[in-house]
């Protein structure tokens, strides 16, 4: 989920329930969840930004063959919990992941680690989420949330999409915990080992290296032409041949999709872009390459351009456009941005090349 724009803002802790853990709202999920886990734990110099490039968040694909919920399956972001891994990882943060089939079991080991006093991630699904408007539940498996502690039957959750600790009951977290349909999520639970010590400069520095080199690799060298940079001229040239392929309803449906991922779940096109951005400014300080600073720049603008591609979208599926020269424009833009993310990678790519 998402906010309008890049924003990580720390709030008060919540009050007498969970009051050890500082909630942090942010500005997607697993970003959110990663932070404020590892600042709990120890690790205050991650922010959210340096969590995303340093997991190497920023993807896309175009699955050609694949339909989520009636329309195309798109994905503007690395697969759930590779963020949280990846950053872990190159902190030298030891992290436990469990699975369940019995609910009972997942349940009882969450209410453990509760009582001992450690807060826990899980990843849920969202369309029961009873907390989220009615408006933003929809079938999406890999919501990341904090849950810090336990009341009687009210669990106390910190969502990163919130401003403030949310509550639910032991059956409302059982039912998004063990929810059905694609990256269900079987009951997980994750976190990191206790009593961290932050990081070296220098393992910062290694970890900001390695997230850049995969994030240039994930963008650039894809095989085929549905991921990637090039994955997101294929959409553009897909969406030219909408209209008269599938008719308007479905073309329209489709696009209401392609808006759905890029900019509410996870913060997709635009917002991913202003993280990345940010990431690369912040980067610079390990690193004092100044292409960084250019580069930020250049992927800062494309988020600009997948706002307004959500825009032309948006005019098109609410019947304010419809014209095959509308869906040409829509698609013209996505090769612009393609074009645009191409140049900045290859840049980033160079630029990474000559750190020693």
């Amino acid at each position: 989920m998402e906010t309008t724009n890049y924003k990580e803002t720390p709030n008060a802790s919540f009050g007498a329930p969970g009051a050890n853990f500082h909630h942090l709202q942010a500005a997607h999920c697993e970003n959110g969840v990663t932070t404020a886990l590892l600042h709990h734990y120890g690790i205050t110099k991650i922010t959210e930004p340096l969590a995303f490039g340093i997991g190497s968040g920023l993807f896309y694909v175009q699955l050609p063959f694949m339909k989520v919920n009636g329309g195309p399956a798109i994905s503007f972001r690395t697969m759930p919990g590779l963020i949280f891994k990846r950053t872990c990882t190159a902190l030298g943060v030891p992290v436990t992941r469990k699975k369940y089939t019995s609910h009972e079991k997942a349940m009882r080991e969450l209410d453990e680690r509760l009582a001992a006093g450690k807060p826990t991630a899980c990843q849920v699904g969202v369309f029961y989420l009873t907390y989220f408007p009615k408006e933003y539940r929809f079938h999406f498996n890999a919501h990341n949330l904090i849950v810090v502690d336990k009341q009687g039957d009210h669990y106390y959750i910190s969502d990163p999409i919130m401003e403030e600790l949310v509550t639910m009951n032991s059956y409302e977290l059982e039912r998004v915990r063990f929810a059905k349909g694609a990256f269900a999520p079987r009951g997980q639970m994750y976190y990191p080992g206790d009593n961290l010590a932050e990081p070296s400069n220098e393992q910062m520095r290694l970890g900001i290296i390695t997230g850049i080199k995969r994030n240039c690799r994930d963008m650039l060298m894809i095989p085929g032409s549905f991921g990637g940079a090039k994955g997101i001229a294929y959409t553009g040239r897909q969406i030219k041949k909408w209209k008269n392929r599938l008719g308007d309803e479905k073309a329209r449906t489709y696009l209401a999709q392609l808006v759905r991922m890029q900019e509410e779940i996870g913060t997709g096109g635009g917002g991913f872009r202003f993280i990345y951005g940010a990431f690369l400014q912040q980067a610079h300080a390990y690193l004092p390459v100044d292409e960084l600073l250019d580069v930020s720049q250049q992927i800062t603008a494309s988020g600009d351009k997948w706002r307004d591609a959500a825009i032309q979208a948006s005019g098109i599926y609410k019947g304010r456009l419809g014209t095959q020269a509308d869906y040409d424009n829509m698609g013209d833009r996505l090769i612009e941005i393609s074009e645009l993310e191409k140049k900045a990678f290859k840049e980033l790519r160079e630029a990474i090349k000559k750190v020693k």
